[in-house]
């Protein structure tokens, strides 16, 4: 058997890379689970995986998956009781948003986080388009600039007009693999073309009539840049749900809600209308921001209700 990495899921099919980098399409035979979670797709872009040669010349059978180091997943956008691998093995995170063009949705950035926080992966939150910021935006960026980067996530803005911090991006890039996410719209594609001018990849659109995106990137797909890194596109994403996650989920992969919560008077505290409750004493006096404990409360709402509905569906 060979051994090799996967570059690129279409679904069906897998662009293996091997080791002496010749390329084959490959399938995968059996049944494969993640603890016991049904997967829309068993093998994601950054596995390494064994394949056997078929006949057909480039053409290959992936007998094993080796083990992962780590992996981001998330419900499945089309079958909610299954999940979808989005990449294996990846060094960091990088989440593409935006303030204007189309507007910010914040929550969505808790959202990503609550995939790369169980796994410790290392997330760069990067707001694109800073050529369109005025006064309102420079202080939106500001503020959350300062409330990410309390919390150790390193952020920076970016311009695909100006080049704005394209090198230091570049430099947080360099001799790493790297997941790249974000909504559609926001500019992913542009970005990555523009740090590596080599690449051609579709861009994405926003709509006249919404103000929304239009995902271009189908697959995920691994590149190769000039300057030793290794770039994971994916699709634009437009919602996260986690069908897959229970409430004490939630809190201890919100770093500042976890690390204040020791202090609670409960040690089942959900931190909602507790007595003794430190995680709502940091929210009043400002310690722990209030737009993150909000898509906190959000997210648990959620996911009491997905599990009361999994509870009584028979019923």
């Amino acid at each position: 058997m060979l051994n090799g990495v996967v570059i690129k899921s279409t679904g069906s099919w897998y662009q293996v890379r091997l080791e002496d980098n010749r390329e084959w399409k490959c399938r995968i035979t059996g049944k494969h689970k993640l603890f016991g979670w049904q997967l829309t797709n068993p093998v994601a872009v950054g596995d390494y995986v064994q394949v056997e040669p078929e006949i057909s010349a480039g053409q290959g059978v992936i007998k094993r998956i080796l083990p992962r180091k780590n992996y981001i997943v998330r419900q499945s956008p089309r079958q909610k009781h299954q999940l979808h691998l989005l990449a294996a093995n990846v060094d960091q995170a990088c989440l593409i948003t935006t303030i204007i063009q189309p507007n910010l949705k914040q929550g969505f950035i808790d959202r990503f986080l609550l995939m790369t926080e169980p796994y410790n992966i290392p997330v760069i939150i990067v707001f694109n388009k800073s050529d369109l910021f005025g006064p309102v935006e420079t202080e939106i960026y500001e503020e959350l600039k300062a409330l990410y980067t309390s919390l150790s996530y390193i952020v920076l803005k970016t311009s695909t007009v100006s080049k704005e911090n394209f090198e230091e991006l570049k430099s947080l890039l360099n001799n790493k693999t790297t997941l790249v996410s974000g909504q559609s719209g926001v500019g992913k594609s542009s970005l990555i073309m523009g740090i590596e001018p080599t690449l051609t990849l579709s861009t994405d659109t926003i709509s006249d009539h919404s103000g929304k995106g239009q995902h271009t990137t189908t697959f995920a797909e691994m590149h190769q840049t000039s300057f030793n890194a290794n770039i994971i596109d994916t699709p634009g994403i437009k919602t996260l749900s986690f069908n897959h996650l229970e409430p004490t989920d939630i809190a201890h992969n919100f770093r500042e809600i976890f690390e204040v919560s020791t202090a609670c008077r409960y040690a089942d505290c959900k931190h909602i209308n507790e007595p003794g409750c430190a995680v709502k004493q940091a929210v009043e006096s400002g310690t722990i921001h209030h737009l993150r404990y909000q898509n906190y409360l959000q997210l648990l709402d959620e996911i009491n209700d997905q599990n009361y509905w999994e509870r009584h569906k028979d019923y």
